[in-house]
């Protein structure tokens, strides 16, 4: 099944001049890839016209709804840029309640968990996000600019705990939710691939629904050259003329030990290592690339599909190119992944005792482009949030 996954997303972005150059088991695969792309595009139009059309009932949630999606599959950046607001929202004295799926084993829900721990965040996790709302509305209560007593519970809790705005990870095809800012993440390394709906191509979404973005972020944009940023500039301009483009980055901080992830190793302590990467994300390439620039001597790499629960052929393969690389280089290599791995399953990696494994832990950076600032991106959250307060009065928490 993996590697089925692997030829999947080979094709999904290879542009359709360079299909010579897939395998035989690729190649045989784009028939079916196609037509299965035919039936989801059909889908998508119905799904589309029930809500256009009323049909399907868009719920509205009496606080400020913020939306960070993307249109293609994993590696955008959704989660960390879910986090940063989240931080921003609740150092802001307003606490946030993240929903998100919880998509295979829900590994992004415990790492939010774990960064978020004794901080007035919540994390609802299911795929009926207005319903999870619900549920958290009833516990703790909400923040309602209408009135000081209609948001209130019965109970003790304090003014903190109630919820005063609502973060949808990976939200824009969640569209049974109505939002009040629609962030769209892009891949910087990747973009859209060969711009086909999935699972032909990486697109949950034709690129024209970047119009319904109020701002996009492109992301890794610290990895793409200074003619690629002015490239997609432009792609972007040509479908939404007036969107604000920020830029982010993911910043290393620290690394800890995946047996015990309260002790901490610098940065600098990879220094001349060898290291093997091994990750199971949507955007393995960008990881490496950061760890080659923190300064390791020797980068390799082991890439398995987003999302992949590890199992024990998987640390056999692991060893292998351990040992490998111990014979070439005549010392023993460290192992780094990702928190999300880490956060899977965080007793997994013991298997490969003696090597030393480290998760890497990073944060999303904002980087200043033509005015647009974390200070502007902040000022874009706090208008919404202000906004919303005006906009709400006109509706009733009871007819949602």
């Amino acid at each position: 099944m993996e590697r089925v996954r692997k030829a999947v997303n080979a094709i999904a972005y290879t542009q359709h001049e360079h299909l010579a150059k897939l395998s035989p088991l690729q190649l045989s695969l784009i028939p079916v890839l196609f037509f299965a792309s035919s039936l989801y595009k059909a889908a998508l139009s119905l799904r589309r016209s029930l809500y256009h059309f009323g049909l399907f009932r868009k719920h509205r949630l009496p606080v400020p709804v913020i939306s960070v999606g993307n249109l293609t599959w994993g590696g955008n950046g959704k989660t960390p840029m879910a986090e940063f607001i989240a931080r921003y929202l609740a150092d802001s004295g307003i606490s946030p309640l993240i929903l998100t799926r919880g998509y295979a084993g829900g590994d992004e829900a415990k790492m939010l968990h774990r960064h978020f721990l004794g901080r007035p965040v919540k994390i609802g996790v299911g795929a009926k996000r207005a319903a999870v709302a619900a549920k958290f509305f009833e516990r703790y209560g909400f923040i309602d600019p209408c009135s000081s007593n209609c948001s209130q519970k019965v109970g003790s809790h304090l003014s903190s705990e109630k919820i005063g705005a609502i973060i949808l990870d990976d939200g824009m095809q969640h569209w049974s939710l109505q939002r009040n800012l629609e962030i769209a993440m892009v891949n910087g390394l990747t973009l859209w691939g060969n711009c086909r709906l999935i699972p032909r191509g990486p697109l949950r979404e034709p690129l024209n629904a970047l119009r319904r973005a109020d701002a996009v972020v492109l992301h890794h944009a610290d990895l793409v050259s200074e003619q690629n940023l002015k490239y997609i500039d432009l792609m972007l301009r040509e479908v939404n003329k007036s969107v604000p483009i920020f830029l982010t980055k993911m910043e290393p901080c620290y690394f800890f030990y995946v047996g015990n992830a309260n002790l901490r190793k610098p940065l600098r302590d990879l220094s001349n290592t060898i290291v093997l990467c091994v990750s199971a994300i949507g955007s393995a390439n960008a990881f490496a690339m950061g760890i080659e620039k923190i300064g390791a001597f020797y980068v390799d790499r082991l890439e398995f599909s987003d999302h992949h629960i590890f199992q024990g052929k998987d640390f056999e393969k692991i060893r292998r190119r351990l040992r490998e690389l111990e014979d070439r280089f005549g010392s023993k290599p460290v192992v780094i992944v990702t928190e999300k791995d880490y956060d899977r399953d965080p007793e997994i990696f013991k298997h490969l005792d003696p090597f030393e494994v480290l998760a890497l832990c990073s944060e999303l950076k904002i980087i200043p482009y033509r005015g647009c600032t974390e200070d502007s991106f902040k000022k874009m959250l706090k208008v919404v949030c202000n906004k919303m307060q005006t906009e709400i009065k006109s509706f009733s928490w009871l007819d949602c």
